[in-house]
């Protein structure tokens, strides 16, 4: 019998445990719940759970501090939950390692949603694939073709570069900085205005509507995700 992904839930309010613990368990997870940062840590280091639900409020920590503690040891998905809004929060938790950011209040659909596409950015999936599909659009690495419904797409080699990183990291947030630095270096993670253009080139070439986008999609003020 396989055993039940474990999923880590961290949150000092005890209404978010009681709501959470029977959605994710009649989804077929194992809940492991914390209250605090500290604990948290230490859970995640001594028994590897397989995905983290993480608050940012914590009593003894910032979530932001748990991330980063975390990251320096493992790469576990952890998809934020919190009630802070401010853009500058949820950049600052993806940059540190966070796989995703879900406001509070939350739909339990959407949270569940987050939570398998993270799950699958971390088990390899595409990730360690060389020849990879997202949607209608197929990719080859090594050969450095793109199709879609079977056509080539005419892409130059920084468009190229910029599709497979997102499509690489499908379901997944991906802020202006991370973006950047990946494809064009530390140097230009500022240039969110040039990351906008190429994106709306790449856009123009993969979009059945480019107005419309479905397949890149755009996170106000932190970056774009790649829709699966």
């Amino acid at each position: 019998m396989s055993m039940k992904t474990r999923i880590l839930v961290v949150d000092d309010e005890a209404a978010i445990h009681r709501f959470l613990t029977p959605a994710l368990e009649a989804s077929d997870y194992q809940v492991v719940s914390v209250t605090n940062g500290s604990d948290a840590v230490r859970r995640i280091a001594g028994s590897a759970p397989d995905g983290v639900i993480l608050d940012l409020g914590l009593p003894d920590m910032d979530g932001k501090e748990v991330i980063a503690k975390v990251r320096a040891f493992s790469d576990v998905p952890i998809v934020v939950l919190s009630a802070r809004d401010r853009e500058a929060e949820k950049i600052e938790a993806l940059d540190l390692g966070a796989d995703d950011y879900v406001n509070k209040p939350f739909g339990i659909g959407e949270l569940l949603a987050r939570v398998r596409a993270a799950l699958r950015h971390r088990k390899g999936g595409a990730a360690e694939q060389s020849v990879f599909a997202v949607g209608p659009i197929e990719i080859d690495v090594p050969a450095h073709r793109a199709t879609s419904a079977g056509s080539d797409l005419k892409l130059t080699p920084k468009e190229f570069e910029l599709l497979v990183l997102l499509a690489r990291n499908a379901g997944k947030v991906m802020t202006h900085r991370q973006i950047l630095a990946a494809v064009w270096g530390p140097a230009h993670v500022e240039d969110t205005q040039y990351l906008r253009v190429y994106v709306g080139q790449l856009r123009q070439k993969i979009e059945a509507d480019p107005a419309e986008p479905r397949l890149i999609l755009t996170e106000p003020g932190i970056g774009y995700r790649m829709g699966e």
